[in-house]
């Protein structure tokens, strides 16, 4: 029995580290963090918590630039900015008539053809804007990162039969694989981490100068995230690429095949205990509604700024560039401390309360075997 009192704290700490062992997994805050700091930004692009102006902003624009263009009628940055104004405003005939107008002004320029590819694709009319993105690349194939040849990508890949195939036969399953092809790879398991994260900025640059909450760019944005197999972690984000799928279902009532593709994707995501597909996804959806309503509210605050400035007839666009110095962050996610979803809170309820009656019942039987040695030895006779 004299080995008993050794053994306890040995006892008692594997109550205590048990659950936590428990909570442990991959599907976690630090989990999150990883995959944000691989991809940043990317977390604040899905969830429209970035610098981005109102619609109202965009109004106030087009009649700003009207007027300097009466002034000077062939300042060009003006007929760009009148153009994104009226695409930003659901004008697309008329921004597609602004660049026109602009390139009989010069013609041959780099951002005349980029805008004109994608005002003829927001517009729909996806043949008519491919020639001018070819264009574009001609010019400067490495503009912005090389977003316009990702967006020449994704145009073929939403316009052609679908599932594709690669030289090999195999199916093209999504966009990342697309991406491969054209890349003049098997798959996008063969990615290198530079090509992921390239065709990531392309696709992220799209939705910052675009529409951010387009199922489309969205659906894209998982596929290359997910990583397709079985990657290397360190080049994919199963958590992030779960979200971009869910706000396309959200987006898209009817685009039923992203939220199978959240289904998918989180199944690779590990979880200690294990836990099924449906429990996990709808963590992921309770927590993804929680990122939404938080970037809803900061940028509701932003509109109203805006709104505020346009009234009082100050210059929105000089407001808006002295207040807002930095990109704005997401925060609150599950495992941050400043924020635990019901079904975090509970667990962590659940863990404090096993720790406490595993405690006590290792010091009950603990303190149960401790009495009976006294009082054998008690009742044992006096050695002489």
């Amino acid at each position: 029995m004299s080995s008993l009192p050794r053994r306890w704290p040995l006892a008692v700490f594997a109550v205590v580290a048990l659950p936590a062992i428990a909570l442990a997994c991959l599907w976690d805050y630090d989990t999150l963090k990883q995959e944000r700091a691989r991809f940043t930004d990317t977390l604040e692009l899905i969830t429209g918590k970035f610098l981005r102006h109102s619609k109202e902003f965009y109004e106030w624009r087009i009649q700003d630039r009207l007027k300097k263009l009466q002034g000077d009628p062939k300042n060009l940055s003006c007929f760009d900015d009148l153009a994104v104004a009226y695409d930003k405003t659901g004008q697309h005939d008329k921004a597609i008539e602004t660049m026109l107008a602009k390139e009989k002004l010069q013609a041959g320029l780099y951002e005349t053809y980029a805008n004109l590819g994608t005002f003829y694709f927001h517009s729909g009319k996806l043949e008519d804007g491919l020639p001018y993105i070819d264009m574009a690349l001609a010019i400067n194939p490495d503009a912005h990162f090389g977003r316009e040849r990702y967006q020449k990508w994704l145009v073929e890949w939403v316009k052609g039969p679908r599932p594709e195939r690669n030289p090999e036969g195999d199916r093209i399953i999504d966009f990342a694989d697309y991406v491969a092809m054209r890349m003049g790879q098997r798959s996008a398991y063969k990615f290198s981490t530079a090509d992921r994260q390239s065709a990531v900025k392309g696709i992220l640059g799209m939705m910052r100068f675009g529409q951010y909450d387009s199922p489309v760019l969205l659906e894209a944005l998982g596929d290359l995230l997910a990583g397709g197999g079985h990657p290397p972690p360190e080049t994919d984000a199963k958590r992030l690429a779960a979200f971009a799928y869910l706000h396309a279902s959200r987006a898209n009532r009817g685009w039923s095949s992203a939220r199978k593709k959240a289904e998918q994707v989180i199944q690779f995501q590990t979880t200690d205990p294990p836990m099924p597909v449906d429990s996990k996804l709808e963590m992921l959806e309770h927590e993804f509604k929680h990122l939404l309503a938080d970037a809803e509210a900061w940028y509701e605050n932003l509109h109203e700024r805006e709104l505020s400035w346009i009234k009082e007839g100050q210059d929105p666009e000089f407001e808006f560039d002295r207040l807002y110095i930095e990109e704005p962050r997401v925060t609150g996610e599950i495992g941050d401390p400043a924020y635990h979803s019901p079904e975090e809170a509970a667990v962590r309820r659940a863990v404090t309360i096993a720790s406490i009656c595993g405690i006590a019942l290792v010091l009950a039987v603990a303190l149960c075997f401790v009495f009976r040695a006294k009082r054998r030895r008690s009742l044992s006779p006096t050695a002489d």
